[in-house]
This record gives C-alpha cells, structure tokens and sequence, in this order.
C-alpha cells in the first residue's frame, strides 16, 4: 500500500492588511492549496471553483492582499478536499 504523497505549502502570504485568515499557500497548474490560521488546509481546484476564480485567487495570493476576503465570499464550500 502506498502513502499518501504529503501536501507541501511553499508560499508565506504576504498578509499587507493585517487581518487574512491565509497563512501560506501552494499553486498548482490548475489549483491551489490554502492554509489558514487555524492550521486547516483546503484544496481549490479547478473543477471545485472554477478556473475564473483560481486564477483570480492566484493574482490575490501573490499580490498578498485580499485572498481570505475572496474565499469568504464566494468561494468557502468550493473546496475540492480538507487536507488537514
């Protein structure tokens, strides 16, 4: 049986505002891992939440301002798994 390949999170959040609930996060082709406060990390892919908003989602991730407001919004029950 083969383990499960472990999700590394390679990108610290900018944060400029001060009050994201996004820590870090990884890109992918065509997704993105995100890891919160609170520890727990969340799978957008394409399929989930639409290419639209995980290229958007990318845009907000490097600029590092507005990333956890744009998934409180629209996309927080877009996930396509809870990895921790």
């Amino acid at each position: 049986m083969r383990k499960a390949k472990k999700l590394q999170i390679t990108h610290r959040y900018k944060n400029l505002s001060g009050k994201s609930t996004v820590v870090s996060y990884k890109m992918d082709k065509d997704s993105m891992a995100i890891r919160f406060a609170d520890s727990s990390v969340y799978l957008y892919t394409n399929q989930s939440a639409d290419p639209a908003n995980i290229s958007k989602m990318k845009t907000l991730a490097q600029a590092g301002k507005g990333l956890g407001t744009f998934i409180d919004a629209g996309l927080k029950d877009r996930f396509s798994r809870k990895v921790r």
